[in-house]
């Protein structure tokens, strides 16, 4: 698994494998590096003349009040914040009294914010981001006439995989376009050959055609809507085709 091992022991990874007897190995394949502040500077961008900030993550929230901390701006109590989500607008009592601020949030994704955004289009936003950012954000901001300003806070860089040369595993799943790119970076002579290659999400699946590689397993669909639906078809399916033989 191309990602950090979850918080609890009691898990749907933690539950496929005892079910199906698997070694499941957790190993983060990229990492969040904050830009430093002269890099920030060089965007020209003033955190001081917004008055929204539209938070699309928890690192977002981390670093927007880091890069105010290190240019010395006090986020004021006026400020209002736009998140993407219930938990994104929860984890900013981190930094601020959640009751007193102006907080708004979505289901999960920009276009749950959108009506939010158009009843506050006075108010200029700031988007605090990676240099990885989806696409479908900006456009939707731009689409509805939104005024926001991106800030490049953060970027994703990959890991340092060479310890995992000559360990081989029999499926490798992915969950972003970036871990495929850290496959490569860390391995550039890697040949797919049996090993199986499992994919969340559209782009995340174009990125493994695109490199010549074989996509093996692909989520969400409907029959597996979830990672963990999709291994567990597979790995029955594999099973089932190793008896038949």
């Amino acid at each position: 698994m191309s990602q950090p091992q979850p918080e609890t022991g009691k898990n749907p990874y933690a539950a496929l494998a005892e079910k199906y007897d698997l070694q499941i190995d957790f190993r983060p394949f990229i990492h969040v590096e904050g830009v430093d502040i002269a890099e920030f500077r060089s965007q020209r961008v003033d955190v001081a003349t917004h008055t929204a900030v539209i938070m699309t993550s928890k690192t977002a929230v981390d670093h927007y009040f880091r890069i105010a901390q290190e240019c010395r701006f006090e986020v004021p109590t006026t400020m209002k914040f736009f998140c993407v989500s219930e938990a994104v607008a929860y984890y900013l009592q981190k930094y601020v009294t959640y009751r007193k601020r102006k907080i708004f949030f979505g289901k999960q994704s920009i276009e749950d914010l959108i009506d939010s955004n158009k009843k506050h289009k006075k108010e200029k936003f700031l988007l605090p981001c990676s240099d990885i950012l989806r696409e479908s954000i900006p456009q939707t901001l731009e689409k509805h006439q939104i005024n926001y300003t991106k800030a490049v806070l953060y970027r994703t860089v990959a890991s340092d995989l060479s310890d995992l040369e000559n360990i081989f595993y029999d499926i490798l799943v992915f969950f972003s376009p970036s871990g495929i790119e850290s496959l490569l970076k860390n391995f550039p002579g890697f040949k797919q050959n049996e090993t199986k290659i499992a994919a969340f999400g559209p782009t995340t699946a174009k990125a493994i055609v695109d490199n010549n590689l074989r996509l093996d397993v692909h989520a969400p669909q409907p029959q597996a809507p979830s990672m963990t639906m999709a291994l567990e078809n597979f790995v029955k399916e594999y099973r089932k085709k190793e008896k038949a033989s």
